[in-house]
């Protein structure tokens, strides 16, 4: 074979040739034949695809140059060589290898899911060629992330194992080391303001001591960017119109473990605001506009004014359609008078409608369930408080974790966009249970099941089969909550239930009971409710310890022929109700208040004639931004009694209706135990007379030596109220995934129970040391107190509560326990 001439080795040389040859002096010749060499996955024609020339052609050497350099573009080869046999053109190339996997190895800051992203945007991707040249900008890149987190000895290398049959592994392989701490912090040319009070509120801490182990004075080059516009901020809302950030360092210590920081800045002086106008188009809203603006004339700059200023304006212009409005403020500086003019430009832009309402990430649940809930309707124009308010309701169902919505232009249309919901789906089914250990009810265990999405219809399905030491419960029921299109509800319930009072921590009864029960809602505006219901009930009581509070109760109600035989009695109960609710969730809400407000009352026809009074509110308040900290302060009261009388006698609650409290409303005391004790009145009798022939007898000594006896249990009462309050913060050790399912709190339960009723002087005849033994039990400042810290997880099982407590104020005779934790909705 003839000796090949070697035309063209790299694209550089050809390049090279020509850039340098003439055209007029580059030897052209006729192709009589073609061949590439070395192919292995890529085909022959796709590789023709890049060859702009075929057998026949007239080329020159600069069409050759073009041609490699247009086939090293493509992506498939390493190395590209050509030669020139006679008039035939030969191409030896080297395909790049193919990824067959890619791995890391001792990533912790960066997510292997961020790695991936980042190496797709590269085209490293598993299954295609490598491009090996790109492998050192990826990994300086990376190398410039770390240094951004303050890890400056951070190292990366990507190691390339050959495989058979052309492949390779890529394996990225971190050393982050540890991070710099910030050192010292250093403000320079400040005059106005120290040093600790413009950095108090800042992100980036510096040298903090051991013991501060929640915090971290890691440097970080983002959170340094917002610590300057909080600075910048706090001037700007001052007044100081011309502040400046002059100059910032970052310098790294030899070790390159602390960083020391410095801000050089020019403070300047103060500016009023003279005044301000509108230019642009408000749609004829320029004087309502005017009336809820904060800034006001010969006041001082405001920066933080000016941007509420302008979101204020745009968000109401969104109201109208107009959801790309610019607002903007030209400020016009008056640096002798130390004065400055505003002018906010308005541009509303166009209307946009709505073209369609799309949800993605709800495999469970039905579109229609979460459409209903939405308040941004199709062909209707865009309102970004319509969009809002849809994000709240859905937050509100308890089967979703998280909602987010985005807008997306339709193609070819300026004025016409799709809504798109993301949803993440939670369990909406659980397994309620619960399980304690006190000191006197040592183990305690309750068992149920509820679904409050069958089937991904956002009805809500209850089979409850409870059985635990002091009860055995039974019931079914269903709600639909959108039975009408207008959102009226619907629901009824079956139950049974078996109480033994003194398995519970009351004295002790035993009711049977069973009945059941319809009830239904209607909206009114936005956050209001209203509720009504009706139920009947029947019980039947027995085993019933007799105590003074109940004494004229039972001689009402029993059987004066059977005086052992229990109480049976019938009942029809009404229910009406009031609901509002602004929570931004249903399950672990960070923001807005919801109150009940509700009344229960027996039918005149009913065997007991009573009524109970209930009302509920709680309010969250947002501490940050973020919501990650949040206060909750918690109120319930309530008040029952009888109404009418017979025989005589005026009616009371029914005991069996009576109010208790422990447990989970103020964590740290037992079950049902706050509340009055059962008071047991004794004759003090002593032995003589009688017959001496068949035996003596026994003589009563008159009231004034009755004995006193109290029961260790609680009664419960016709009066009810506990508050709270509680601090929620991040869950230490768990990272962001968990904020919607996990949530921790420091908490402050105060409560009581009384009887209105109970009379302490119906026993001032007694000895005072029978007096002693008893307390008021229709004062309401007999409360009890505990504080500690729970923990609450929304488990795959339901919703968990796990609670430390420790009781602060205590009653004689109360039970206490250190440690609880339930199973179920319960919170």
């Amino acid at each position: 074979m003839a000796l090949k001439n070697l035309l063209i080795a790299s694209t550089l040389v050809g390049a090279s040739i020509a850039a340098t040859t003439p055209v007029h002096a580059e030897e052209r010749f006729v192709v009589d034949d073609l061949a590439v060499n070395g192919l292995q996955r890529v085909t022959l024609g796709a590789a023709l695809t890049y060859i702009p020339f075929s057998i026949g052609d007239e080329v020159s050497d600069f069409t050759v140059s073009q041609t490699v350099k247009a086939l090293y573009l493509s992506g498939h080869f390493d190395d590209i060589e050509v030669y020139k046999d006679g008039n035939k053109v030969i191409f030896e190339v080297t395909e790049r290898p193919t990824i067959s996997d890619i791995t890391f190895e001792g990533n912790d800051d960066i997510k292997d899911e961020q790695l991936q992203d980042s190496l797709k945007n590269n085209n490293i991707v598993v299954g295609e060629p490598l491009d090996k040249t790109l492998l050192t900008g990826i990994e300086n890149g990376l190398i410039d992330f770390f240094h951004g987190v303050g890890k400056y000895n951070a190292k990366v290398e990507a190691v390339v194992t050959y495989l058979p049959r052309n492949r390779v592994r890529l394996q990225l392989e971190f050393e982050e080391g540890e991070a710099a701490s910030v050192r010292q912090i250093n403000i320079v040319g400040n005059e106005l303001f120290s040093d600790e009070e413009l950095l108090k509120n800042i992100e980036s801490q510096q040298d903090l001591p051991w013991w501060k182990f929640f915090s971290s004075d890691r440097y970080q080059k983002q959170a340094l960017q917002g610590d300057l516009e909080t600075i910048r901020s706090h001037y700007l809302d001052r007044g100081y119109l011309r502040f400046n950030v002059e100059s910032n360092q970052v310098s790294v210590s030899p070790d390159k473990e602390s960083v020391y920081v410095t801000f050089n800045v020019s403070e300047g002086e103060q500016y009023t605001v003279k005044g301000y106008d509108f230019i642009g188009d408000l749609l004829g809203k320029e004087d309502f506009v005017k009336k809820f603006i904060p800034i006001k004339t010969d006041e001082l700059y405001n920066g933080a004014l000016v941007t509420h200023t302008e979101e204020m304006i745009s968000n109401y212009l969104s109201s109208f359609g107009y959801a790309n409005s610019e607002v903007r403020t030209i400020p016009e500086i008056d640096d002798e008078k130390k004065e400055v003019h505003l002018t906010i430009s308005v541009n509303p832009g166009k209307r946009i409608y709505v073209r369609r309402i799309d949800f993605v990430g709800n495999e469970a649940t039905a579109d229609e369930v979460l459409r209903r809930e939405v308040r941004q309707m199709e062909g209707a124009w865009l309102s970004n408080n319509s969009l809002d308010l849809s994000k709240n309701y859905l937050q509100r169902l308890k089967y979703l974790e998280k909602i987010e919505y985005e807008t997306h232009p339709v193609p070819g249309e300026d004025d016409l966009v799709d809504v798109v919901f993301d949803v993440k789906e939670q369990p909406s089914g659980s397994f309620q249970a619960g399980v304690s250990y006190g000191s006197y009810s040592k183990l305690a265990f309750q068992a149920g099941i509820q679904h409050d999405n069958f089937l991904g219809t956002g009805n809500r399905v209850g089979i409850n089969l409870n059985t635990y030491s002091a009860a055995q419960n039974i019931s079914l029921s269903y709600t639909d909550p959108y039975f009408t299109m207008d959102g009226i509800s619907l629901g009824g319930n079956i139950f049974y239930s078996n109480f033994d009072a003194g398995s519970a921590q009351l004295v002790r009864y035993k009711n049977k009971s069973y009945g059941i029960g319809l009830t239904t809602s209607f909206p009114i505006f936005e956050f209001n409710r209203l509720q009504f219901g009706a139920t009947f009930k029947s019980n039947e009581v027995s085993q019933l310890q007799e105590y003074e509070q109940i004494k004229n109760y039972i001689a009402l109600y029993s059987d004066p022929n059977d005086p052992d035989g229990g109480l049976e009695f019938d009942n029809i109960e009404l229910f009406a109700g009031w609901s509002r609710s602004t929570l931004n969730r249903g399950l672990f809400p960070t923001a807005g208040s919801n109150q009940s407000l509700s009344m229960v009352v027996s039918t005149p026809n009913s065997d007991n004639k009573f009524f109970k009074l209930n009302f509920d509110s709680r309010f969250y308040f947002p501490l940050t931004n973020d919501h990650s900290w949040s206060l909750l302060t918690r109120l319930k009261m309530g008040y029952g009694n009888g109404y009418g009388e017979k025989n005589g006698i005026e009616l009371t609650l029914p005991f069996s209706e009576n109010f208790r409290l422990g447990g989970k409303e103020v964590r740290g005391f037992e079950n049902n135990i706050i509340g009055p004790r059962a008071v047991y009145l004794s004759p003090t009798e002593i032995g003589g007379g009688g017959d001496p022939i068949n035996g003596g007898g026994v003589i009563g000594v008159g009231n004034d030596f009755d004995s006193i006896g109290v029961s260790l249990r609680s009664t419960g009462g016709n009066a009810m109220v506990h508050t709270g309050l509680e601090l929620i913060f991040p869950t230490p050790f768990l990272s962001e995934d968990f904020t919607n399912s996990v949530r921790t709190s420091l908490f402050v339960d105060v409560g009581n129970v009384w009887d209105t009723e109970f009379d302490l002087n119906r026993f001032s005849h007694l000895s005072q040391t029978e007096q002693d033994k008893l307390s008021d039990y229709s004062d309401p400042g007999l409360y009890r107190a505990s504080a500690g810290l729970s923990i609450q997880w929304i488990s795959p099982m339901g919703p968990m509560a796990f609670s430390f407590a420790k009781t602060l104020k205590e009653q004689t005779g109360d039970e206490t326990e250190v440690f609880s934790f339930n199973i179920g909705t319960t919170f």
